[in-house]
């Protein structure tokens, strides 16, 4: 479907308009991060199997946050409220792993 929006006011320089929808995000408590760092003790598959359990992550994301964190020092792998965040920080550091909410 071939559809022309022109400015009825204006033949000789006709403009198309177009009507937009935004989306406004409120302030709310889901700004927080749940930050996963680097270390030199943890395996790969120690950390892939804690971000399963804990955070819920799909195997996929799991692999994708331990390579970000092994190469890049850290990522963010949860957002959310405090409320969420902080019992899968705890079981994180229980765990032996280094993580904080930013």
């Amino acid at each position: 479907m071939n559809r022309r929006f022109y400015n009825i006011r204006n033949y000789e320089s006709p403009q198309r308009e177009y009507e937009e929808e935004v989306a406004v995000l409120e302030e709310t408590d889901e700004e927080n991060k749940l930050v996963l760092w680097n270390d030199d003790v943890n395996t790969f598959d120690f950390v892939i199997e804690c971000l399963i359990e804990i955070c819920g992550h799909t195997l996929e994301q799991a692999e994708q946050c331990t390579i970000l964190v092994h190469y890049k020092g850290k990522c963010t792998v949860k957002t959310g409220s405090m409320e969420k965040l902080k019992p899968m920080h705890e079981k994180l550091l229980s765990r032996g792993l280094t993580s904080e909410i930013q």
